[in-house]
């Protein structure tokens, strides 16, 4: 009689240990989804901040390209003007001139500044038409900046939002899954703990789902599934090592 019953408080006690250890892996699935969902963000706003600097960048420096345009463009219109000055002056030395080589000599210095003139204002329609062009790129890059800037406003509020919201649900979380972790015995929670570490997705107890394992899908002789189904002893997957529960314990019905 006392083996009986020492045996029905064994049977009980592994199904509530794997009760326990299934609550605990809710509670913190659910802490690792909302750092995952923080975790997202975070990283869209960091590469929001990077495009929004590389485009302040860029403006700067096309700013500073148009700016030496015009400073450009302003030294050959200095130029122009010396140049009208000086074929003034030659004009003028044409009307006292005393011999042919002065006039010549007069004439190609005319004809010098002329040309100097015309490759003066050549350059100035350059410098213009680059101008242009660079204004369109500045103008460019501002609409992408404001559309950047408005999106990472956004983000950024979203972010805010969420942390917020999941901050105090996320400590609720960790002072349920603090108190589940007293009610399982050390070494089975060491244990859980260090599977759960070497899981890629973080489960230490999955259910059996369609006769294999809930974590890496491979097939479960049929005398285990039967062993899992009674709730005797911990059973753990003899490929990826976690620990497999009945799927009623999961809620999960088959």
């Amino acid at each position: 009689m006392a083996t009986k019953k020492a045996k029905a408080e064994q049977e009980v006690s592994v199904e509530d240990k794997l009760k326990s250890l299934f609550k605990l892996q809710s509670y913190l699935s659910e802490i690792d989804r909302i750092k995952t969902l923080r975790g997202e963000l975070p990283l869209e706003v960091a590469d929001l901040d990077d495009e929004i600097a590389g485009l302040g960048t860029r403006i700067n420096n096309f700013q500073l390209e148009l700016k030496q345009l015009e400073e450009n463009a302003k030294l050959k219109k200095g130029k122009i003007e010396t140049s009208k000055a000086k074929i003034e002056k030659y004009n003028k030395q044409l009307d006292n001139v005393r011999n042919s080589k002065e006039y010549d000599h007069l004439s190609k210095e005319i004809e010098f500044e002329t040309l100097e003139i015309a490759l003066s204002e050549k350059h100035i329609r350059e410098f213009e038409q680059e101008g242009s062009a660079i204004k369109e790129q500045i103008n460019e890059a501002n609409e992408i900046l404001k559309d950047k800037s408005a999106d990472l406003e956004h983000k950024k509020k979203e972010l805010d939002d969420i942390v917020s919201e999941t901050k105090a649900k996320e400590e609720k979380i960790r002072e349920k899954a603090k108190k589940t972790e007293t009610t399982i015995e050390p070494r089975l929670l060491t244990a859980f703990k260090r599977i759960r570490k070497n899981a890629r997705n973080g489960l230490g107890v999955v259910p059996i789902q369609r006769g294999a394992c809930g974590g890496c899908f491979n097939k479960i002789p049929p005398q285990k599934q039967m062993d899992i189904k009674l709730r005797k002893k911990i059973i753990v997957c003899e490929y990826c090592g976690r620990i497999m529960i009945d799927p009623e314990i999961a809620g999960i019905t088959e």
